[in-house]
């Protein structure tokens, strides 16, 4: 496998685990409730661990442009503090609970999304290597 690939994959492996220890592992019931309240400590404090994490693995990365380190991190944090705002306001106004498939479907979606996330960053982190 090419070393490109290889990196790439790495990181997508580092970025997945590192979303499931902050949403499953260390979000606490003060962030969970209270992603949906927009500007909320709760959710700031939220995403803010994501960045918080992600930050080493970045580390697998060659030292990016400053620029573009902060575009990742800054963009990582809004999309993702947005992603879960915008699942929460959802959940609420169709008081979708955990019995409801509907409510499994959204948390699917939210969770996609962050994997997509994941992958325009590691784009963008290569794109700049290339730059």
């Amino acid at each position: 496998m090419p070393a490109p690939a290889l990196l790439a994959l790495t990181l997508m492996a580092c970025f997945l685990i590192k979303h499931a220890v902050a949403d499953y592992g260390l979000q606490s019931s003060y962030m969970f409730t209270n992603k949906g309240r927009y500007g909320h400590p709760g959710g700031l404090f939220h995403a803010g661990l994501h960045i918080m994490l992600s930050a080493p693995v970045l580390l697998l990365l060659p030292p990016p442009n400053l620029l573009i380190l902060a575009l990742v991190l800054g963009g990582e944090f809004l999309i993702h503090y947005h992603i879960d705002w915008a699942k929460e306001q959802i959940n609420s106004r169709r008081e979708l609970q955990p019995n409801c498939q509907r409510f499994w479907r959204l948390h699917g979606l939210d969770q996609m999304l962050h994997g997509l996330t994941y992958v325009a960053i590691v784009a963008v982190l290569f794109a700049s290597q290339n730059t």
